[in-house]
């Protein structure tokens, strides 16, 4: 009797985001999304508006206590930190923020998957032993691992990903933190919880560039404050550092964060200037070879900065139709099967059959997938157990193994008789 299959539950309707198969986390109904380590933007931010603020409170101070002062002290002393100083704190702290904001909260380029492998190009034949063949996820498929691709006149070896099904676009890579194929990946970076990509990279730029220049400043004007109020400390530069113990702090902080920030700084600035990416730079060593995506020094950063960013491959609020089967008590959802051809045979489409060219047999998809070579073998074992006509196995010992063997012997003695009679 045939089994009939498990009936089909009402389709539930999801958006993307609810449905992705990520690491990601999205905020505000799949507007914003973040990498798994998000938390580690809080971090950053206090980082940066920490002592922004306390910059900030100092120069605050320092213009109410010069309001207080006599109008002939106005003249003698004029303090460094005034309300212009205080503005441009704020700009550059409220841009740092929004650039790393919008780094860490936008898709930085993920490549969408795959819900099967790719056929195997006809160029390919499994029995290359040159080539690289992987299995993965689908062990009757043999892949290619790599395969060749033109970019810019130069030959590009392109991966498939195991995970995405799929060959990863040049420059692109599997990110394992978030478990998604981002194109032109540069790296994940966990100070802003996201992936560094193609639809990203400009505003991580321009963060660490401005937190550098914030860095620089603070530090800049924290040393002048110092020296500017060494008069109230009989001129000297020691006392005022003990009486100007904020503006030390931030000496002694910033002068620390800017060899972090300033050496990234200094490292993307050579990266842009040769359209390289992070991961391309460790992995590939375009300085020891011509690089295809190289543009020239003001073409490299006008891609950068200037280029229009490419839209999202993603629509994270649209809706996806999930089916769930009934299996008992519980669910799960319908994986993904293939379908593999040997060279002699076609699909057809319309039927969903197996037809093989050399006959004209259908054979139904419930059989296509069953392996009936140890039955073969059983049955020829036995009828060989039971058969001495063969002139091989007579006066031999009729051990199941050695049956095995000699089948096959037979079978091509026989064939050999058949073709001298004919």
């Amino acid at each position: 009797m045939a089994a009939t299959p498990p009936p089909l539950q009402q389709s539930k309707p999801l958006r993307l985001y609810q449905a992705w198969k990520g690491n990601n986390r999205f905020f505000c109904g799949g507007r914003f999304i973040f990498g798994p380590d998000v938390s580690s933007l809080f971090l950053s931010t206090f980082l940066i508006a920490g002592p922004s603020i306390t910059f900030c409170y100092q120069i605050i101070i320092k213009i109410l206590k010069y309001e207080k002062l006599d109008i002939s002290e106005h003249v003698v002393h004029h303090p460094i930190l005034g309300l212009p100083v205080l503005i441009v704190t704020l700009v550059i702290t409220i841009s740092d923020l929004m650039f790393l904001f919008m780094t860490s909260s936008r898709d930085p380029g993920i490549v969408p998957r795959s819900t099967r492998p790719p056929e195997l190009d006809e160029g390919f034949s499994v029995t290359t032993p040159s080539v690289e063949w992987i299995s993965g996820r689908t062990p009757h498929l043999r892949i290619p691992r790599t395969k060749d691709v033109i970019v810019n006149g130069f030959s590009v070896k392109v991966k498939y990903c195991d995970t995405c099904m799929l060959y990863r676009p040049p420059r692109a890579s599997h990110c394992s933190v978030c478990n998604n194929c981002v194109q032109k990946f540069d790296h994940h970076c966990p100070w802003v919880g996201q992936c560094i990509g193609l639809r990203n990279y400009r505003f991580f730029c321009l963060f660490i560039s401005t937190s550098t220049f914030l860095c620089i400043y603070v530090f800049t004007f924290s040393w002048l404050n110092i020296i500017t109020e060494r008069n109230h400390y009989h001129n000297s530069i020691w006392k005022s550092m003990k009486g100007e113990v904020l503006s030390l702090v931030l000496i002694v902080y910033t002068f620390i964060i800017v060899w972090f920030v300033g050496g990234l700084t200094v490292f993307h600035f050579y990266l842009m200037s040769t359209n390289q990416t992070t991961y391309e730079n460790f992995r590939y060593r375009y300085d020891k070879k011509e690089n295809p995506y190289n543009k020239g020094f003001w073409g490299n950063f006008k891609d950068v900065f200037f280029s229009r960013t490419p839209p999202s491959m993603h629509h994270f609020r649209s809706l996806v139709i999930e089916e769930t089967v009934e299996a008992g008590s519980g669910s799960y959802t319908p994986r993904i099967s293939m379908d593999v051809m040997r060279p002699k045979e076609k699909i057809d489409i319309e039927l969903g059959s197996k037809i093989v060219m050399d006959g004209n047999l259908s054979i139904p998809s419930i059989l296509q997938h069953l392996d009936y070579s140890s039955i073969e073998d059983s049955a020829n074992v036995k009828a060989m157990m039971g058969n001495t006509d063969c002139p091989e196995m007579k006066g031999r010992v009729r051990d199941p193994m050695e049956v095995s063997r000699m089948t096959r012997s037979c079978n091509q003695h026989e064939r050999g008789l058949a073709q001298v009679v004919i």
